[in-house]
């Protein structure tokens, strides 16, 4: 009996929805926002009923019933600490992503989207393998600063949908996989994966700079700059995510732009396109140290892995770590799909704030 399965995953300018039907994807659409469109909402939580409306117009156009679904599965966001897997989109879990104190991202509406759609279906809604999916082992979680503790913030999704069809590809599961994860897109995160967990990773804030993403700077010059009285907390926040890295330096995020740069002689781009390359390499060794040297593979992925000048120039640095895989693009659309077949399967999920249960 078919599975029919439907996936949103919203993100800064669009929202990404799917439908599948088993393991076969009946159809993909990513519905565009303008930045004139979002401008009108005074913050994400109040996007909701715009994505809601744009995304029930899709389903519209492309002739879906919710009362055809099975399951509904959106993308999970930046919330406290949870574990992987699955996530029921209950009442408790509405309320902390529209109310609770949780970093703006719009990944958070992913769930609620899910749900909403999923009460029109009368079936569950679901959120898998969320952005803070934290397995950090104790170690890994001190810092210098006991008002701080470090938590996994990293592109779990992608990374372990990655490391699970590697596995699968060498004959192995993924929880007898030793490997490191380098997600490459407009943030770079990385991620050492061993035994079915993430044991450390490095978020897009902390590791190598990247497209949109300032990355690990000298804590000293931050605070000088968040008390020089010239840069508002906005204005931080943004020179951190989403206006830092390539786009501060060189006026542009779009890698196949600077690669063109680079092509023309530009000595400048070069320089600081290989300095972002050899700071993705930097990351891998740092996440590998948890690993002591028994690697099966390092995994290259996201948007940016398509570039093989910046994966010819990553492998260049780790090659004594063994074999370096690249699979190239993003998984999540795929990776929602997948957990809503296993949760359909009879997967345990899990319920924010505790208690866990089955489909069936």
């Amino acid at each position: 009996m078919s599975q029919n399965i439907f996936v949103i995953n919203p993100g800064s300018t669009s929202t990404k929805v799917a439908m599948y039907s088993g393991e076969e994807e009946l159809f993909s659409e990513n519905i565009v926002h303008t930045s004139a469109e979002l401008a009108k909402f005074g913050g994400i939580p109040a996007q909701l009923p715009f994505r809601l409306e744009a995304v029930l117009g899709c389903m519209e156009r492309r002739g879906v019933d919710p009362k055809q679904l099975d399951i509904v599965m959106g993308r999970g966001g930046m919330f406290p600490p949870v574990k992987p897997g699955a996530y029921l989109v209950d009442d408790a879990l509405c309320e902390l992503i529209l109310h609770g104190e949780i970093e703006q991202h719009a990944s958070n509406l992913g769930g609620v989207l899910a749900r909403r759609i999923a009460e029109a279906a009368g079936v569950k809604a679901f959120v898998y393998d969320c952005v803070s999916v934290d397995e950090l082992p104790p170690i890994c979680k001190v810092t210098g600063i006991p008002e701080i503790q470090r938590q996994s913030f990293c592109h779990v999704l992608n990374s372990k949908a990655v490391a699970r069809r590697y596995a699968e590809s060498i004959g192995k599961r993924y929880e007898d996989l030793r490997c490191i994860v380098a997600h490459l897109g407009g943030g770079i995160s990385l991620s050492a994966h061993m035994g079915g967990r993430i044991v450390d990773s490095i978020a897009d804030d902390a590791g190598p700079f990247a497209p949109e993403r300032g990355g690990c700077v000298p804590v000293l010059y931050i605070i000088d700059m968040c008390f020089s009285g010239k840069y508002s907390r906005s204005d931080m926040i943004h020179k951190v995510r989403g206006m830092g890295g390539l786009r501060a330096l060189l006026g542009t995020s779009d890698c196949r732009e600077i690669e063109s740069r680079i092509a023309a002689g530009d000595e400048k781009a070069k320089l600081i396109y290989d300095a972002m390359i050899f700071q993705i390499a930097k990351g891998v060794h740092m996440v590998s140290t948890i690993l002591a040297g028994d690697i099966d593979a390092v995994i290259l992925t996201g948007g940016v892995a398509f570039s093989k000048y910046v994966t010819d120039g990553v492998s260049s640095y780790i090659s004594h770590f063994g074999k370096t895989v690249v699979i190239p693009g993003e998984f999540e659309m795929q990776a929602l799909a997948e957990g809503g077949r296993r949760l359909l399967s009879g997967e345990v999920y899990h319920r924010y704030g505790g208690g866990d249960g089955r489909l069936v």
